[in-house]
């Protein structure tokens, strides 16, 4: 690195609102730092939360509020053409990655480092809401806000940090290791890794970037990870999953209502130990793979079985992961971040075990069209336990529109493959439409997608208060 700066220094962030770049800011400003940044998106929680910190935010784009900044951070979703960026450069004030920032602040700390296509928010989730309630004061770096804290980012004042790292620009090759989790690979960020090659390279070199004081855990039940495995000298791994060769391995797994029950079996140090009765404050098998993840970390640091059990029974989950937003007629909505087939899946599986009885109603934002069109077998097969779904148009995050890939066209396949009705609609204002119209008590909505679905049901959820 080729800048210093001191707690007086101003650091400006560009897109500030962003998850990730919200929690650097918060940390760095908690630390002592003069923190401000900027970001167009006036009714984002994040920047509400930061401001509420006290931190400036500006909602633009503008040379000007670079000011008197010493160090300018911004994140993999700010163009060249910047304008801030640009007067940063004429300025000479040092500029770097948010990857960058991140790496310099846990540098001093020992590090978990949590990746994977999906399940790695509540993967370190887990983790620092274990260590917390053992009272090792981690450092929290999530990529979503966890409830317990209201934030995705903490700053402890111990040993650990716990970060989720963002595979989907390769910036989670730069942050230095003493744990490593992976949770899985999947056909996900080509249109940065060009091809699933260069993707599973990667996540190789993050295993192999895990020092043998360290400890790599790796879900064996990925077939991407176990090929991986296949090839690597195994004194630093432990691995995790529902196949009995794991050195983490759950079974019984049971639910009830909303719950997850099971055992697991846990060899570390060439010992055998088995941990029974633990009841999981989360809905679905993947979800008991999360925490199998979780319990191998907290059991390699030491921290005790009834601490561990204790903190996955009255687990308050993460915002978004199947998040309550409200009961309208009796029908109970959900909210989750599910944009990709493997996760719809899952979440689809869960509802279906954990809410018998009920009608699934899906409705779902498809996220890029570039995902849409390199996924689109994927997609119209993810709905199979869903009984309507309920199709947005895509949110294009930016992208140019794809010739013929649209929701209607979408809505045409997962009709064909999933055998489900499909109805699709324009806008927020249709959805709520058919949330007044089609609720009648025995449905259980769950709106997905990274776009802006989510701000579209919470908006529409005061509306229906309203109502009663």
């Amino acid at each position: 690195m080729t800048f210093k700066i001191t707690a007086n220094d101003q650091v400006h962030f560009i897109g500030i609102g962003g998850i990730g770049m919200s929690g650097i800011a918060e940390i760095m400003h908690n630390i002592g730092f003069k923190v401000q940044g900027s970001d167009p998106s006036r009714n984002n929680k994040n920047i509400k939360r930061l401001q509420k910190l006290g931190l400036k935010v500006f909602f633009n784009h503008a040379k000007k509020n670079v000011g008197n900044s010493k160090l300018v951070v911004f994140s993999s979703a700010i163009g060249k053409d910047n304008p801030e960026l640009k007067e940063a450069k004429i300025k000479k004030i040092p500029v770097i990655q948010r990857v960058e920032m991140l790496s310099e602040i846990v540098k001093l700390k020992k590090n978990i480092v949590i990746s994977g296509a999906h399940g790695k928010t509540t993967i370190t989730s887990l983790i620092s809401t274990i260590l917390s309630k053992a009272k090792l004061d981690p450092m929290i770096i999530n990529g979503g806000i966890l409830n317990s804290i209201n934030s995705n980012a903490l700053f402890g004042k111990g040993d650990w940090a716990v970060v989720e790292a963002d595979e989907s620009d390769g910036s989670f090759l730069k942050i230095p290791i003493t744990y490593s989790v992976v949770s899985n690979i999947d056909k996900e960020h080509l249109d940065y890794y060009k091809n699933f090659n260069n993707l599973y390279k990667s996540f190789e070199t993050f295993i192999n970037k895990t020092p043998l004081i360290g400890k790599s855990f790796v879900c064996t039940d990925d077939k991407f990870l176990k090929k991986i495995l296949r090839k690597k000298n195994k004194s630093n791994i432990i691995t995790y999953g529902f196949g009995n060769g794991s050195d983490l391995h759950p079974y019984n797994v049971k639910n009830s209502g909303k719950m997850m029950f099971f055992n697991i079996s846990v060899k570390l140090n060439n010992k055998i130990e088995h941990i029974k009765n633990i009841e999981l404050n989360l809905l679905g098998r993947h979800n008991v793979l999360n925490a199998t993840a979780a319990i191998g970390v907290a059991k390699s640091l030491g921290i005790k079985n009834n601490i561990i059990k204790k903190t996955l029974k009255n687990f308050l989950g993460v915002q978004r992961r199947l998040t309550k937003i409200t009961n309208f007629r009796g029908s109970d909505i959900y909210d989750d971040y599910a944009h990709h087939p493997t996760e719809i899946t899952s979440v689809l599986n869960a509802i279906k075990s954990g809410f018998k009885g009920k009608k699934i109603v899906t409705v779902f934002q498809p996220h890029r069209y570039s995902r849409v069109a390199s996924l689109k077998k994927e997609f119209a097969n993810a709905f199979k336990d869903s009984d309507l779904v309920v199709l947005c148009p895509i949110y294009a995050a930016s992208e140019k529109p794809i010739k013929n890939i649209n929701h209607y066209e979408l809505a045409k396949l997962i009709k064909k493959n999933s055998k489900k009705d499909v109805i699709c609609i324009e806008n927020q204002f249709d959805l709520e439409r058919f949330i007044k119209r089609h609720t009648y008590g025995n449905e259980v909505i769950v709106c997905m997608g990274a776009g802006s679905i989510s701000s579209w049901i919470r908006e529409i959820a005061i509306n229906l208060k309203n109502e009663h």
